[in-house]
């Protein structure tokens, strides 16, 4: 197999971010672990021993390491979602914790650390020779073990385990959703070149993601889709995707699958990179769209992931009159489709607790979907308004949101922006 050389040092085979979880009488076979979910675990109401930073764990006859992000204010008794982040082939637990190989901090956990707002707990394991094997099923039984320790200690919603991983880092991401398909929730695998960390079981469904570049041995990540739009009862298709030399990305969500199990698709004009933008070649972890379409596609799944329920909070008014905020925004346009990229920054003196970003459409474009808001209507006069992850924007603090629509021939970027009905600049 070809190996190329990517922004996460030496980039080759697969590996994908790893989900698994297993309670205290949890064994290692997927009927064990069906029958082992619960609302919340062992370490709930309890004071946490974990700290954040690198931990080990006896795993197999061997120490293994790996690196914890517990939520800032983290509550006991809060049932927390747990993202597993598998590092690629020559990487390390850090790179994927501190994101530096890319942009520190904006690209931590796969970029996804920034938009949970201290909502997620993240877990970024250390692989053997830095990457994922899996040689006699060991790093599943690792994960097995990581789950173990860390769900008697913290407290997680059994219901809310993901993983997410690039090349090598895919493929063990690939591994857990077939051996461990009752354990997690949804799997993200970005570039896998192929079951490199294996495939034991592979027939039930899982919630299931694949981003892959179409320069980038794209026949391989098709193949490891269609495995689960066959388990998840989805209609077969030929999913579109962007043309080479459009510096694009397309995503589709599969029809007819079975309730609870969604198989999405986004392929991008690229090759073997982790944080594609369009436009433009190469990673940019600033920029890149792929940290919003995982994080949405985790997030969509219900459970107690938040904390207990309170009235919505109403939007507050942005202080200082006109040009309270900042709107930067990028589009990518081709043929009849376009993304919309938008940077929203708090320019006012005080913090927004809830936000709605109000802006008409340019005459003829037409939202499909989106990332990081909830956009309605699809045409017009659009509101964008915050989800539960990021709803507070302190002075100074920007997010990032965007869109993909389609439109009859005018791709033009909205010519206004009201941030709660305060003017925005553009840019």
């Amino acid at each position: 197999m070809s190996v190329r050389t990517s922004f996460f040092t030496a980039i080759a085979l697969a590996a994908v971010l790893v989900l698994t979880t297993i309670p205290a009488v949890l064994s290692s076979s997927a009927s064990a672990a069906s029958s082992a979910l619960l609302a919340s675990t062992a370490g709930c109401g309890k004071a946490p021993t974990l700290v954040n930073g690198t931990n080990t764990i006896q795993s197999g006859g061997k120490t293994r390491s790996y690196i914890v992000r517990i939520p800032d204010n983290y509550d006991r008794n809060r049932a927390y979602r747990i993202v597993f982040g598998f590092h690629w082939w020559g990487g390390t637990a850090t790179d994927v914790a501190t994101g530096q190989t890319v942009q520190r901090d904006v690209w931590s956990y796969y970029g996804l650390l920034r938009l949970s707002n201290n909502s997620t707990i993240f877990v970024a394991p250390q692989g053997i020779g830095n990457g994922w094997a899996n040689s006699g099923g060991e790093d599943l039984v690792f994960v097995d073990d990581m789950l173990r320790r860390i769900e008697s200690d913290l407290c997680v919603e059994t219901t809310q385990r993901f993983a997410v991983g690039f090349s090598y880092g895919g493929a063990m991401s690939f591994a857990l959703a077939c051996a461990r398909p009752n354990i997690f929730r949804a799997v993200a695998v970005q570039s896998s070149p192929g079951t490199l960390s294996g495939c034991s079981g592979g027939t039930q469904p899982v919630a299931y993601l694949g981003v892959h570049g179409i320069g980038d041995n794209i026949a391989s990540g098709r193949s490891l889709r269609n495995r689960f739009v066959t388990n998840n009862g989805c209609t077969a298709q030929n999913p579109p995707e962007p043309s080479a030399g459009s510096l694009t990305h397309r995503v589709t969500t599969y029809s007819g699958c079975r309730s609870g199990y969604p198989v999405v698709w986004a392929a991008f004009d690229g090759g073997h990179i982790a944080a594609p933008q369009d436009g433009a070649g190469g990673d940019s972890g600033s920029r890149t769209w792929v940290p919003g379409v995982v994080w949405n596609f985790f997030t969509q799944f219900s459970g107690p992931t938040e904390p207990p329920a309170s009235p919505s909070p109403t939007p507050s008014p942005s202080p200082g009159g006109s040009s309270a905020c900042r709107v930067t925004a990028t589009v990518n346009a081709w043929n009849n489709g376009l993304t919309e990229n938008l940077t929203i920054t708090n320019t006012g003196n005080a913090g927004v607790n809830g936000w709605s970003l109000v802006f008409t459409l340019p005459g003829g474009q037409s939202i499909t979907g989106g990332w990081n808001a909830t956009y309605s209507p699809s045409s017009g006069q659009v509101t964008a308004r915050n989800v539960n992850y990021n709803g507070s924007l302190p002075p100074g603090a920007s997010i990032d949101i965007g869109f993909q629509a389609n439109h009859t021939g005018n791709a033009a970027k909205p010519a206004a922006f009201t941030l709660n009905g305060a003017n925005c600049t553009i840019v």
